[in-house]
């Protein structure tokens, strides 16, 4: 994980920092100690019942500029809150597959880029992203809440967003282990021990609102915070998250169901493809193909059959999509399923159902297969049909049985004949002589 997130005015407990900066930690962590059981003995009628003001505004990153030795042992002396830390309730998503397509991936991303392959801290992002699409002060949307603040060179809510962390690729299997997550978490898994944090960073900063702010957890290196009073209590966590989720064209590369064009009308809108058969079991999973690119290359594909087990998937390829366009395709159809078979055939040349007759498997135009235990990933094009430059991209071709030689004045049996053979005459036996 990186360094995340901010909040409102510098609290009034501020001029401790500022004391450490000038007088010294030593001192700073004397007093913090001292003021430390009236920070944490509110009155329960002040956390019960909610102000009259707005939420607390939230604010760019701003860091104290200590060094990492003086900022751990800073961090260390803030004491952990006394109250209660209930777990969050279940977040259940409920938009449009579109959305949840979007929402899966930009809460896979801010996963992966905050504290990299790493399914503990992953579980940790995703539980405080969650909480705080639930939480007024803050967008309404999962794409909102990780995004929030990526216009800025500084200043954003998620640091990946802004600092050029999103460069860097993660492997596929990362990026799968990441997903599966963000749809765990988007389907009501709760994190318990982050609770109802909306704030977090590693305890080598110090950011402004750390003193303004309880400490409810720890998780590796970063620790959690939730606001004091009622904004931090449970039921200020009750708003319902908003249908449209926005389309983040930066990660575009890792997520098809952020292609497009932003803004656009209809942007990642369902295609209806073959009485909407294609789109729905795409979505299903994980994507939602739209009107963008993707869209058009996925125009005039044909679902033609599932076989059994629902993990291959028979297709007819459009007329307008390109044979190196194949395999981003198939991704789309397998998206969020651990194991998955993509065979397809050209128009005209595609079988009516299952099962398949050889002839039917020879004209097959491409195939794909990926299965996310092992980390297979790999396409295949009929290179009689489709000519690659790479060999080991050619799917293996059937071999005919050479016919037999002709041979002069045998003629070939074009069946089998039942050939009657007459029984030898009876043998005769020669009169003795007398």
């Amino acid at each position: 994980m990186t360094d995340a997130y901010t909040t409102g005015q510098p609290h009034r407990a501020m001029w401790l920092i500022w004391l450490a900066l000038f007088v010294g930690l030593p001192a700073l962590v004397a007093t913090w100690e001292a003021r430390a059981p009236l920070g944490h003995q509110r009155p329960a009628a002040a956390r019960l019942q909610r102000p009259s003001a707005p939420p607390p505004a939230v604010a760019p990153v701003r860091l104290y500029a200590l060094d990492r030795d003086r900022a751990r042992s800073f961090n260390a002396a803030i004491p952990f809150s006394r109250l209660p830390n209930p777990a969050a309730r279940p977040f259940l998503f409920s938009g449009s597959p579109t959305d949840l397509a979007r929402a899966i991936d930009c809460l896979a991303a801010a996963q992966i880029y905050e504290a990299g392959d790493d399914a503990v801290g992953e579980r940790a992002v995703a539980q405080v992203v969650l909480n705080r699409v639930r939480h007024p002060a803050f967008p309404k949307t999962v794409c909102g809440v990780v995004f929030q603040g990526q216009e800025r060179a500084t200043g954003c809510q998620f640091t990946f967003t802004c600092d050029g962390a999103l460069a860097r690729t993660p492997t596929q299997a990362a990026w799968e282990r990441a997903r599966d997550i963000a749809k765990s978490a988007l389907a009501g898994k709760v994190y318990k021990p982050v609770g109802y944090a909306t704030h977090y960073h590693t305890d080598w900063v110090v950011p402004y609102w750390s003193g303004s702010l309880d400490k409810i957890g720890a998780v590796g290196t970063h620790l959690f915070f939730r606001w004091r009073g009622w904004w931090g209590t449970p039921p200020a966590f009750r708003r319902a998250g908003d249908n449209g989720e926005p389309l983040v064209q930066r990660i575009a590369r890792l997520s098809a169901a952020h292609q497009g064009e932003p803004d656009a009308p209809g942007a990642l809108s369902p295609l209806v493809l073959a009485g909407g058969a294609v789109a729905d079991l795409a979505a299903r999973p994980q994507q939602m193909i739209g009107t963008g690119s993707l869209g058009q290359m996925m125009a005039g594909v044909r679902l033609i059959a599932i076989a059994p087990g629902a993990k291959s998937f028979l297709v007819e390829l459009g007329r307008t999509a390109a044979p190196d366009s194949w395999p981003t395709l198939a991704q789309t159809f397998c998206a969020g399923r651990p194991e998955c078979r993509i065979m397809a055939w050209r128009v005209g040349t595609a079988p009516g159902g299952l099962p398949l007759s050889g002839d039917q498997m020879e004209s097959m135009a491409f195939a794909y297969i990926h299965n996310s235990a092992t980390g297979l990933q790999r396409s295949l094009w009929n290179c009689l049909q489709t000519p690659r430059a790479n060999k080991d991209e050619c799917m293996r071709q059937r071999i005919p049985t050479a016919p037999a030689p002709e041979l002069a004045g045998v003629r070939r049996k074009e069946r089998f004949e039942v050939v009657k053979i007459a029984p030898p005459p009876p043998v005769v036996a020669a009169p003795a002589k007398p």
